[in-house]
């Protein structure tokens, strides 16, 4: 049995959410010789067996429509040092590669170094949801880079956070 409810508005929807901290990934891909990207908050696992991860994208992304032609994509962790790139990244119009050294996965999608960790993935299966597109992959190699010395880019309340220390400081 559903509840009537009164419409949620967008804003406060937004709002809502921003309560639950969360990882700041990018996802990349790479085709005719271009570097894709953007910045994507939307990043969980979906299944150990087969490994799969999901995002979520905007359906109107002008980067995602080339990542599903490429049928590929690399998901890089970012670490606490990296929300300029984040920034960089979220920007429409731009060039979000500008200034940013990267290496190629063995899928072929571009990593970005100091990053945490990295996922390598086949497009598996996407779903339309509302505003959004639910895309999910298979994992078919992964990295750490450093993970062990940094920290995660955490993102709560419309800000980057970072995790205090296990002393309380």
């Amino acid at each position: 049995m559903s509840l009537p409810s009164p419409a949620i508005e967008p804003l406060r929807f937004r709002e809502a959410l921003g309560h639950y901290a969360s990882g700041i990934t990018i996802i990349t891909s790479h085709i005719d010789d271009e570097p894709l990207g953007f910045t994507c908050q939307s990043f969980y696992s979906v299944s150990t067996n087969p490994p799969l991860v999901s995002f979520s994208v905007m359906a109107t992304s002008a980067s995602y429509p080339k990542i599903r032609q490429a049928g590929r994509f690399a998901v890089n962790i970012l670490s606490g040092a990296q929300a300029d790139i984040s920034n960089q990244f979220a920007r429409r119009g731009t060039d979000k590669w500008r200034g940013v050294d990267w290496q190629i996965s063995p899928l072929g999608n571009p990593i970005i170094p100091g990053s945490l960790h990295w996922l390598d993935c086949e497009i598996y299966a996407e779903h339309a949801a509302g505003d959004h597109m639910i895309v999910i992959g298979e994992v078919k190699a992964l990295d750490a880079q450093n993970a062990a010395a940094n920290q995660p880019l955490l993102y709560f309340k419309g800000q980057y956070r970072n995790i205090a220390d296990h002393n309380g400081v």
